[in-house]
């Protein structure tokens, strides 16, 4: 069935909706189960099921070899290390247990090449017949890393670049010219297209600030020239004050505070040529007030309210093997709500080392806190400063325990990861 037309399924005589063997398989479907179904102007949504692992990401190590402005390392003080080979073992033993494999993210706070065994440790996954990707700030793929990576079957490889040019790249990715990195990925575009390969496809990353969301166009054309497949755009997560006076969002926010989809009339625009001559009213029309404007199927690219974690069936485990339900949740750090101060703490289900990833998984408490999530009743601590629980992520106004995710810049469609 091509995707891109959707599946087909039939209703039997009692009304059940019978799916496809093959849709069955990659969702992992089981009879019993219980999945979220939202009604939507068009149709029906189907959630898959929250006991469906699609996505692993995986942390390497949190050492990087540049000290980058946006960068988490700048006010923490957890220790740095990389993943040993008995802890990613352990994950690899986990795999094994699923049934379709998930994907498999090499990524976190840190940058994965800079771990010594990444290469295998792409191969080990790439064996188990899953889906490969890793993210990298560029400056350590050399010709030799990029043949290696090329053969061990990796599926995509994501690059950060927040800067068109070598003066507003170097004011972010501190340590690092951009001309290398763009000569490093280009001479892995051209090493794959020589060994006649489709994959690794590439695909770009912009943490867009108010210092570099004007290089945004020329990085579309550079990502256009290296054969690009994939572009996303993140807003910075503010952990120090300096950030804070980065962000392009507080408008964002705050219209959905005060602008309530049942009273505000909807704008929902088409494809559209954005030229000289159509650009001038769509920026009126977008930042004009008394109106929400959408772009796609959401306002403002993602719903509010909904984990893009619990929503893609994915889960994280740091270097040293904690599993935690998400990236923000993987570490301990503060960062900014506004002018807030606030305090993220980590969650750790448990460590891989000691329990297998399926057990963890499954887990009674995993399993209702990814429901809890799903649901999302929290107190929305992104836009309410009424009161001291707001400043961390320990319990909230609605008698929510730790870990709470009202505050969560993810869930409001803020922040993304690839």
């Amino acid at each position: 069935m091509d995707l891109k037309k959707g599946w087909q399924a039939k209703v039997d005589e009692e009304g059940r909706l019978i799916l496809s063997p093959d849709l069955v398989s990659r969702y992992g479907l089981r009879p019993g189960m219980q999945i979220l179904i939202d009604e939507k102007v068009n149709g029906l949504h189907l959630h898959q099921p929250l006991t469906h692992l699609a996505k692993v990401y995986i942390e390497p190590t949190n050492a990087c070899n540049l000290e980058c402005r946006t960068c988490i390392r700048n006010i923490w003080d957890e220790p740095i290390g990389r993943m040993n080979s008995k802890t990613f073992d352990r994950i690899i033993e986990g795999l094994e247990s699923f049934s379709p494999k998930p994907t498999v993210f090499f990524g976190g706070f840190g940058e994965p090449l800079f771990h010594p065994g990444i290469v295998d440790m792409v191969a080990r996954v790439k064996a188990l017949d899953a889906t490969v990707e890793l993210i990298t700030n560029g400056t350590l793929l050399t010709q030799e890393m990029s043949n290696r990576l090329i053969e061990s079957g990796l599926d995509m490889l994501w690059v950060s670049l927040d800067g068109a040019t070598p003066e507003s790249y170097a004011d972010v990715r501190l340590g690092a010219a951009l001309p290398d990195v763009l000569s490093n990925l280009k001479r892995f575009r051209d090493l794959r297209m020589e060994a006649q390969l489709l994959k690794p496809e590439i695909g770009i990353v912009f943490v867009a600030m108010k210092r570099n969301i004007h290089d945004l166009p020329s990085l579309l054309q550079i990502g256009s020239r290296l054969d690009v497949a994939r572009f996303l755009v993140t807003n910075v997560l503010p952990y120090t004050e300096e950030l804070r006076k980065e962000i392009l969002y507080s408008r964002a926010l705050m219209d959905m505070i005060y602008q309530p989809p049942l009273l505000v009339p909807h704008v929902k625009l088409p494809k559209i040529d954005v030229d000289q001559i159509a650009w001038k009213s769509l920026y009126e029309a977008l930042c004009s007030e008394g109106q929400s404007v959408s772009v796609g199927d959401s306002i403002l690219g993602e719903e509010s309210d909904l984990c893009p974690f619990i929503k893609s069936g994915a889960t994280a485990i740091s270097w040293e093997g904690n599993l935690s339900p998400c990236l923000p949740l993987m570490h301990t750090y503060f960062s900014f709500l506004d002018e807030r101060r606030r305090a993220s703490r980590r969650h750790v289900v448990g460590n891989i080392v000691e329990r297998s990833l399926y057990d963890l998984w499954n887990t009674p408490e995993y399993i209702a806190l990814r429901t809890r999530v799903q649901a999302f009743s929290f107190s929305h601590c992104v836009f309410c400063a009424g009161c001291e629980l707001s400043w961390a992520n320990e319990e909230d106004c609605r008698g929510n325990t730790f870990p709470t995710c009202g505050g969560c810049l993810w869930a409001q469609g803020v922040i993304q990861c690839p």
